[in-house]
């Protein structure tokens, strides 16, 4: 069976209302990235950050998996499909898909700040003050800038196996490795 794997990114989830963050009236526009998605941003300003993703997760529990997402949930029938997804939404998942990679994280989960293996699910607001099970403040589970992304060996090793590379919703500079 030929494995396929989908890399995703901000303009796959667009059409289902999900603001992407470069675009004109983006999710950037009126916010200092550093400010709200960096580990700076953090220490200067927990609320601003917490708030800024609060609104990002009530905009997306209030969105549905498009056509796109569904779309590639039929291709899991016939084909081995492993997604690889940049976005932090769960629209892949919701549409039903099973093999999903998030490189920068899941809006709707949290960790501790001082031990990133306690993840929880997190559907509601997160305030300064919530602590996990070892009394450290909870942070959303997300990449910011200047942060390692932990997954993306796993991407590497994923894409490195695949027959087919297919890439929907974002940018993507390939370079063609010798032969």
């Amino acid at each position: 069976m030929k494995k396929i794997v989908v890399l995703t990114g901000a303009g796959i989830s667009a059409e289902s209302g999900i603001k992407t963050f470069r675009d004109a009236h983006g999710l950037w526009e009126g916010h200092d990235i550093l400010e709200v998605a960096s580990p700076i941003g953090w220490q200067n300003n927990k609320h601003l950050v917490l708030d800024f993703y609060n609104k990002r997760r009530k905009q997306l529990l209030q969105v549905l998996p498009n056509l796109a997402h569904k779309t590639l949930v039929k291709l899991e029938e016939k084909y081995n499909v492993n997604i690889i997804t940049q976005n932090i939404d769960d629209l892949h998942e919701r549409a039903g898909s099973k093999n999903v990679l998030h490189l920068h994280g899941e809006l709707l989960k949290v960790r501790s700040i001082k031990n990133p293996a306690l993840v929880y699910n997190w559907k509601k607001d997160l305030f300064v003050g919530d602590l996990c099970e070892e009394n450290s403040q909870l942070r959303p589970h997300i990449v910011w800038f200047d942060e390692a992304v932990p997954m993306f060996e796993d991407a590497i090793e994923i894409t490195s196996k695949a027959d087919i590379l297919i890439i929907i919703g974002t940018l993507c500079r390939f370079i063609p490795r010798q032969i």
